[in-house]
């Protein structure tokens, strides 16, 4: 047990990440919530811990999400406090969208802010969750009436990182037209060749006959045109185009998931803003509403550009087996630690 993963909303990507980490790293142990009443967890989930947790000494490493209040933990159990704290941002509340900033409440954005200070590595899921968080700081503080502290980011900036969420692809290339089978294949190749420089184990991970089945059932055949422009994958349109017969319409999705959508072959079509820079090409985004209409018009008359179409988003970067040696070396408790001398020197 010298991994502690603590999980304040044990939910989506952040129980699909813990599920992760609990398969693959030795010797950890876990403490949950269950994920409901998000702001209480919030508020609450340290004194939950503090409790929940036994002591021991075989910890080494604790690593939570920035649900949690890693401050509050840290005081109320000193001996949590001695270990090397890992901290990951899959969201964060200074930038996270609220319809007028005056609902914007200060006490989330204020513990996660506390939580960087007291962590020994801050670990968020892409330079744009990043960068937004700390040049946010300054400006977040300044809501306070008086007596405002300066210079915050400073002090959190050398312990941070970037990490992407990493995803266990499932197998789908049955569902996919011929055309984009090839491509598909080497993708998963080349995903499993990075992973083979770093593992001496490089076997497929099994996915279940359930899932597949469910892929099946609820029509990824489609191809999506991410706010979503998805076009049908299955055999039986191609052929349809192959005849001269009326191909069959476009179907437009907003997938939650996008990385995802497209391993499943989707067309992604997304902002130029965010996070998307960082993942799809240029090619594949829009700058205004009117951008967003043109290309959805132009699609929609030549659904066939859409359908041939192989895109070419590199998806191994966030695969697990190209990012399981980082969180493995993460929680390693003889990574080096950054000590409070060095942010304040």
């Amino acid at each position: 047990m010298s991994v502690l993963l603590l999980e304040a909303f044990n939910g989506g990507s952040h129980k699909q990440l813990l599920d992760l980490l609990q398969e693959t790293v030795e010797d950890c142990v876990s403490f949950t919530l269950p994920a409901k009443k998000w702001h209480w967890r919030a508020r609450t989930s340290a004194l939950y811990f503090m409790q929940a947790v036994p002591a021991s000494s075989l910890y080494r490493v604790l690593f939570t999400s920035s649900v949690l209040n890693l401050a509050e933990l840290v005081a109320l159990r000193p001996d949590l406090g001695r270990l090397k704290k890992v901290l990951y941002f899959h969201e964060n509340q200074l930038v996270y969208p609220v319809r007028k900033s005056q609902e914007r409440d200060f006490q989330y954005g204020y513990n996660q802010i506390l939580s960087c200070l007291v962590a020994d590595v801050v670990a968020f899921n892409s330079s744009f969750n990043m960068e937004s968080f700390l040049s946010s700081i300054s400006t977040f503080m300044k809501t306070m009436p008086d007596h405002r502290p300066k210079d915050l980011d400073r002090l959190i900036r050398p312990k941070c990182r970037v990490l992407h969420f990493p995803i266990r692809f499932p197998e789908v290339t049955r569902f996919l037209p011929a055309h984009k089978r090839l491509r598909h294949s080497e993708r998963h190749v080349n995903i499993y060749s990075q992973a083979a420089q770093h593992h001496t184990d490089t076997s497929v991970p099994s996915e279940t006959e359930s899932h597949e089945e469910k892929l099946q059932k609820e029509g990824l055949q489609s191809t999506s045109l991410a706010p979503g422009l998805e076009a049908s994958q299955n055999q039986p349109a191609c052929r349809q185009c192959d005849e001269g017969e009326k191909p069959r319409p476009l179907h437009i999705v907003w997938p939650h998931r996008w990385i995802e959508a497209v391993h499943c072959g989707c067309y992604p079509l997304c902002p130029n803003t965010l996070v998307y820079p960082e993942i799809f090409p240029a090619t594949y985004l829009y700058s205004t509403p009117e951008q967003l209409c043109k290309k959805l018009q132009h699609f929609c008359k030549r659904p066939q550009l859409v359908r041939q179409h192989v895109t070419q988003v590199n998806i191994s970067t966030f695969s697990w087996e190209t990012l399981k040696d980082e969180f493995k070396s993460l929680l390693r408790a003889d990574c080096d630690m950054i000590s409070t001398e060095q942010h304040t020197s």
